[in-house]
């Protein structure tokens, strides 16, 4: 028995995302309430402005995470869902990844930076897959 409607647990590529999403909660949930250990993990400079806005990005990280759960679940999420949590994610990338270039960040921070693009793009080809109409590989645009 699952928590999850098999909507989602017969399409690998919504499961992983719904997956992603509860990850980027815990995470979001982990920076808001500890954002010190986090960001010595990271190698980054703990101050109390610093940790005060990392704790800030790990509630949008909850809002974000939880958006993409919730949308996924329903049984016509819409493409623009995963548009802007793609671009978000996308965003991540970029920063983090400027992060570490800058020295903000130790190298591990690479790490995060690489799911996030990853996830991006999880996130553009189901968005393309459902503005096209096909809601499954499977059904071949026979609906939902």
């Amino acid at each position: 028995m699952s928590l999850l409607p098999p909507r989602v647990t017969r399409d690998p590529l919504r499961l992983v995302l719904v997956l992603i999403g509860a990850v980027t909660v815990l995470t979001g949930a982990s920076q808001l309430v500890a954002p010190g250990p986090i960001l010595d993990l990271l190698s980054a400079d703990s101050t109390v402005v610093s940790r005060h806005l990392f704790a800030t990005v790990g509630m949008f990280m909850i809002v974000i995470g939880g958006l993409l759960i919730q949308g996924l679940v329903d049984p016509a999420p819409p493409p623009y869902l995963l548009w802007w949590t793609g671009l978000q994610k996308f965003g991540a990338f970029v920063l983090v990844g400027v992060g570490v270039l800058r020295d903000v960040f130790g190298p591990i921070a690479l790490l995060v930076a690489f799911f996030d693009l990853a996830t991006a793009l999880l996130c553009w080809l189901l968005g393309r897959r459902l503005a096209s109409g096909s809601g499954h590989p499977l059904t071949m645009g026979a609906g939902r």
